[in-house]
């Protein structure tokens, strides 16, 4: 009979404790920024905002790129809960061709591992190379 109040006591004693646990949520206003189509050596700088809608102070404790070209920031103070942030993502936009790049942000919220994405396409620039520096006419240098 102790054997069952005992148990019975520490199972409550546990689910009461577990209960008063406060928890972070992490939520993304967006979990994929499209970039679409942009010139090469165009601004890549974007921002991923969220929001603590948990009970218990975020801490941010790692967001890491699959790519070096891209490189995350994020906050270093903990959000508090009903608080708003940014994770700043900058793509190095000198590189041409398709954007797919995936970001990982850990923390300890309850979904402790999110996903986030960016996509788009980096184009040649539209300035033709060359011209700026192209000898000038007879006539143009009379001029």
């Amino acid at each position: 009979m102790k054997k069952i109040f005992a148990f019975v006591f520490m199972l409550f004693v546990t689910v009461n404790v577990n209960s008063q646990t406060k928890k972070a949520i992490i939520e993304f206003n967006q979990t994929t920024i499209d970039y679409g189509t942009i010139e090469k050596g165009s601004n890549g700088v974007r921002e991923f905002v969220f929001k603590n809608t948990g009970d218990g102070p975020l801490l941010i404790t790692n967001v890491k790129s699959t790519c070096g070209c891209t490189i995350p920031k994020k906050p270093e103070k903990p959000i508090l809960p009903g608080e708003s942030e940014v994770i700043q993502v900058k793509y190095d936009t000198k590189r041409v061709g398709k954007i797919s790049k995936s970001i990982i942000v850990s923390s300890n919220a309850s979904n402790s591992s999110v996903i986030l994405k960016i996509t788009g396409n980096v184009i040649a620039s539209k300035n033709i190379i060359g011209t700026e520096n192209k000898p000038k006419s007879i006539v143009e240098e009379i001029n």
